[in-house]
């Protein structure tokens, strides 16, 4: 599907959707319980429904017909292995639901079929993969596919902080079924850190505390984080909170309009790392305020800014929109580990600020944007990647002429309705090619 987006300011107040992030966490852990629950997630985005479907795949839960909540029941599969059958699980193309449930399915001692979608199977597995054949996997590559078998077993596993805090996470949530004590070493710096502690915290809504400190291993300093085996309790239903992610997009627009945007449906206390939206986007100028669970970003003094964005990569396509025409030179600094995302997001972010009359670059692994006053119209191509798709529109609003987003149904992936709540807070869009 395309989109064309008429010139037209955005303004008003619109909730935020469930937390992509902590639905995942909440979801999986939910399933491992000993106890009953239910996890209402409002509007499933491609990614939750591709890890719900799994752990339904798995015998672990039900999906509702509304496909909005998920309904476990009081088992946690076969444990013991005594269940061999090969079982299929779809992930799509989200990287969260393969390597959350990579080492779950370990734990659980089934034999699975996970099916890789879309650029999934070129994103890095590496040594994940090689740590959890260390501890009793094993795990074959064939194209697409990643066959997988054998009991994962607890002990000691040291993960570069670099590649992906999701190897983190994965373990940490297989860690409670393992039944044996488990011990990750980090080296530091922890890129993407704040999605390891959102982990911990999913992880203490069942009862789990997660020790954590700093250690000598090796020659080098590294974060140990370590659980010793006990149950996963869970309370009768998990509401899961807004999300920060795709607020931010709504934040950054605001950010660049006189009356602003409101998001309410949030926790302003999350430990959600996009959280940081907020002060990024004072720090490019705009007037933040704050009110029981709604934020509101608002224009006021446009100016450039430097970031540091190794542990909030997410933040990058919003707050390139906005630096796009801010006044000055602004750095969005250590964004490589974009170019591991649904596209190479360093390419595909600097290609879309140029298409539309900005003046972007790469310097190493720096993403370098000197605003402008005005952008211009065109076309664009979303490449498969629903955080450009949403960047894009954002930044249409400040262009000279309309802009047509190729592909624009990838924002499904993580927010299926933002093209309707574009709509709802005044943007102006025809639809073509579905």
């Amino acid at each position: 599907m395309d989109v064309t987006i008429h010139p037209s300011s955005l303004g008003g107040s619109i909730p935020a959707m469930s937390s992509k992030s902590m639905a995942h966490r909440l979801l999986i852990l939910a399933a491992l319980a000993h106890d009953p629950c239910s996890v209402a997630f409002g509007t499933a985005s491609e990614d939750i429904t591709a890890t719900s479907s799994c752990l339904e795949t798995l015998g672990l839960g039900t999906l509702s017909s509304s496909q909005d909540a998920f309904q476990t029941g009081s088992s946690t599969g076969d444990p013991e292995g005594r269940d061999r059958e090969m079982v299929e699980l779809d992930c799509g193309e989200s990287g969260s639901t393969l390597r959350f449930l990579l080492p779950v399915v370990g734990a659980l001692n089934r034999s699975a079929t996970f099916v890789r979608r879309g650029r999934l199977a070129n994103r890095p597995l590496s040594p994940f993969v090689e740590q959890l054949t260390q501890h009793g996997m094993c795990i074959e590559e064939d194209g697409a596919l990643l066959k997988t078998q054998g009991k994962l077993h607890g002990g000691s596993f040291v993960l570069p902080g670099n590649v992906s805090s999701q190897y983190v996470s994965g373990l940490l949530l297989a860690a409670p079924i393992i039944g044996e004590s488990v011990e990750i070493f980090v080296s530091t710096p922890v890129e993407s850190r704040p999605y390891i502690e959102l982990t911990m915290a999913a992880l203490e809504q069942f009862g789990v505390v997660v020790a954590c400190d700093k250690v000598g291993y090796g020659a080098h300093t590294s974060e140990r984080f370590a659980l010793t085996p006990e149950p996963l309790n869970a309370a009768p239903q998990y509401v899961v909170e807004g999300d920060w992610s795709n607020a931010a997009f709504w934040l950054a627009a605001g950010a660049l309009e006189h009356e602003g945007i409101a998001v309410h449906g949030l926790n302003l206390a999350s430990v959600q790392g996009d959280r940081a939206i907020l002060a990024a986007l004072a720090s490019l100028g705009a007037r933040i305020a704050r009110r029981g669970d709604a934020a509101r970003a608002t224009r006021d003094n446009p100016r450039a800014a430097t970031f540091d964005v190794s542990s909030i990569p997410d933040l990058v396509p919003p707050l390139a929109a906005v630096a796009a025409t801010q006044p000055g030179t602004s750095r969005l600094r250590n964004a490589g580990r974009l170019r591991l995302k649904e596209s190479d997001r360093l390419a595909t972010v600097t290609t879309v600020v140029n298409t539309l009359g900005g003046k972007a670059r790469v310097a190493g692994d720096d993403l370098v944007i000197t605003g402008v006053p005005q952008l211009c119209g065109g076309v664009v191509d979303a490449a498969n990647d629903h955080r450009v798709a949403m960047m894009a529109a954002i930044m249409a609003t400040h262009a000279s002429d309309r802009v047509t987003v190729r592909g624009a149904q990838c924002v499904a992936k993580s927010y299926p309705t933002f093209w309707e709540d574009y709509e709802r807070l005044g943007g102006s869009i025809e639809r073509s090619g579905f």
